[in-house]
């Protein structure tokens, strides 16, 4: 009954006020604007804040009012102006007890500083642009709740062309919000399809389908290195039992789900490169050095085990169990570093969200779907032990699962080891594996086929290290190494450009090199572009951090095609055939 009463009492004021008070020149709350660059480019990002200056005596609804007869506080922008504004933050708002209601209502008072992301399109024209803002409110007092109003006001945005500087103002009032550039404009047709894709499904069927990207994704050179880990970590661990080995394959693909949904979701709320961690060093080496634990287990140098103790505490698991858990958890940041564009729609989506709960389970659906295959390599790989009868031979492959373990060791060290030795390294360890298994390891010899089988992959195996170590030229644009001055001669010139963003531990850029830059095809074709490379290897270096904000690169490879009058016609996020990427860039003027 009191609300009932509470509802008439508020409807009886709300016809009643006198007209005078909805007056421009007695609006109960004053606006102030504030914007956090100076300027802003096509595709970029800027942050607004909103500072509402509420007259002493009254309050305004807060963004989510309790009461069902309460209008909440909104800010949005007219949508003729093309411009979005997404990750609208409100403050905290104060519980206050009114005498039309018997709860009390949350409410704003005195100032409320309310913040959002202003995403502007890449289409949008150069030169100042009026923004209108409309801030809608209903203030009460003790007494009376006026109706709603909205203060229709405008500000202005530059628009500005890349080779404009930008100057960052306003950083007091922003440190107030907590609000982080995440949602980009400037990601192509791809991750636009996968955030409505999302945005329209239930929450089953977006699952389901994340479910389904991540399966996708063991077709991309991203997840190459899993096979060889798992097949050599299973192959040597397990003992056959199909239970089992059913059993630790879960417990992979788990660990795998964890820490890929943990990285995925920290790295959608911050903004950062997803293959930062790495270029890491200490990252690095913890991941080397697993590997090498495990390759030592496969030599007999011991039994991956846990201690009885610790054994007992888990309930008799097994430390087979412990390890592939824990084998699980580092492939996940193994699988991290090549973003494909499906990832990073998803990113962004999540982003867009600022939901870490609703982040975890998309990525972690994400990575179940991108490690399912892996349970079933599993099995296959652990029922190589229960093939003929146990002998030495079993000895010989697990010395070559070993071996596979340690060149993954090598491969993940890359970026600690100078390039010039580093060229070196994998494949003079290449040839001494291929040594080690023809002539050291005569384990299994007895065996016919086997030995002809483990010589034929010895002798191949130092073919291709050969073949690696075989001085030849190798083609290649005319690349350019990145810096400001001459990307500002360039636009000044009106040079079409490529801008390769790529980093030492990225598969799929090692790929791009060998297989679509180097064709000959796409050496002609780019001839007419200035050809630039961005080395983002150490992305945490205070430089490369400049640039992957200024370009907004969120995982490498990036390829970024921009015509002669600087305007970025496409963006590439993974590997492309040298065919289509002539398509793509012969029609650009």
């Amino acid at each position: 009954m009191k609300r009932i009463m509470g509802l008439l009492f508020f409807l009886a004021f709300t016809f009643s006020i006198n007209a005078q008070l909805f007056g421009p020149e007695n609006n109960i709350v004053k606006l102030e604007i504030y914007q956090s660059f100076d300027k802003v480019q096509p595709g970029g990002q800027l942050k607004l804040a909103v500072k509402a200056n509420i007259e002493d005596g009254w309050h305004i609804n807060s963004n989510k009012p309790k009461e069902d007869f309460l209008i909440p506080t909104t800010m949005e922008l007219d949508s003729s102006s093309g411009l979005k504004i997404t990750g609208l933050t409100f403050p905290q708002a104060k519980e206050i007890k009114f005498d039309f209601s018997d709860v009390p209502l949350v409410v704003y008072e005195k100032e409320a500083l309310i913040g959002g992301i202003i995403s502007v399109p890449k289409s949008v024209a150069l030169g100042k642009k009026e923004i209108r803002l409309k801030f809608t409110y209903q203030a009460c007092n003790n007494a009376t709740c006026l109706p709603p109003t909205t203060i229709d006001t405008t500000f202005a945005i530059e628009i500005v062309d890349s080779k404009t500087p930008i100057s960052e103002i306003n950083s007091d009032i922003f440190a107030k919000l907590n609000l982080s550039y995440t949602e980009s404009v400037t990601t192509d047709d791809s991750e636009s399809s996968i955030a409505n894709t999302l945005e329209s499904s239930g929450i089953l069927l977006g699952l389901l389908f994340v479910f389904l990207g991540g399966l996708a994704l063991n077709l991309t050179p991203c997840v190459y290195p899993l096979i060889p880990i798992t097949i050599g970590y299973f192959g040597g661990q397990s003992e056959g039992r199909t239970g089992r080995l059913f059993i630790l394959g879960l417990l992979y693909v788990l660990g795998m789900a964890i820490t890929y949904s943990i990285v995925g979701v920290v790295t959608s709320l911050s903004g950062a490169v997803f293959g930062t961690l790495l270029q890491n060093p200490i990252v690095i080496i913890f991941i080397v050095l697993v590997f090498i634990v495990l390759a030592l287990s496969q030599f007999g140098v011991y039994e991956f085990k846990l201690p009885d103790k610790l054994v007992m505490k888990a309930g008799g698991a097994r430390g087979g169990m412990f390890g592939a858990f824990f084998m699980g958890l580092t492939m996940g940041i193994v699988a991290a570093p090549c973003i494909g564009p499906f990832v990073i729609g998803l990113v962004t989506y999540v982003a867009a969200k600022g939901d870490p709960v609703f982040g975890f389970w998309m990525f972690f659906f994400l990575a179940l779907g991108l490690g399912t295959p892996y349970l079933f390599l599993a099995l296959f790989s652990g029922k190589i032990k229960s093939l003929p009868r146990a002998g030495l031979w079993m000895e010989s492959v697990k010395h070559i699962f070993g071996l596979l373990l340690l060149g993954m060791a090598l491969y993940f060290a890359g970026p600690l080891i100078p390039k010039d030795i580093n060229q070196y390294v994998l494949p003079v360890f290449m040839i001494g594996s291929g040594i080690f298994l023809l002539f050291f390891d005569k384990h299994g010899n007895n065996i016919k086929s086997f030995r002809i089988i483990k010589s034929l992959i010895s002798i191949g195996i130092i073919a291709l290290a050969v073949y690696l170590l075989w001085p030849t030229e190798k083609l290649s644009p005319e690349w350019t190494k990145f810096d400001e001055i001459k990307y500002s001669q360039s636009l000044d010139n009106h040079e079409k450009m490529i801008i390769d963003f790529y980093a030492d531990w990225c598969i799929p850029c090692k790929e791009l090199d060998a297989i679509t830059f180097s064709d000959p095809r796409v050496i002609e074709k780019t001839k007419s572009f200035k050809t630039y490379k961005v080395d983002m290897t150490h992305t945490m270096d205070e430089n490369t951090e400049k640039i992957r904000k200024r370009f907004n690169i969120k995982g490498m490879p990036t390829i970024i095609i921009m015509d002669s009058n600087g305007k970025e016609i496409k963006r590439l996020t993974g590997f492309v055939e040298p065919e289509e990427f002539i398509k793509i860039i012969e029609n650009v003027n």
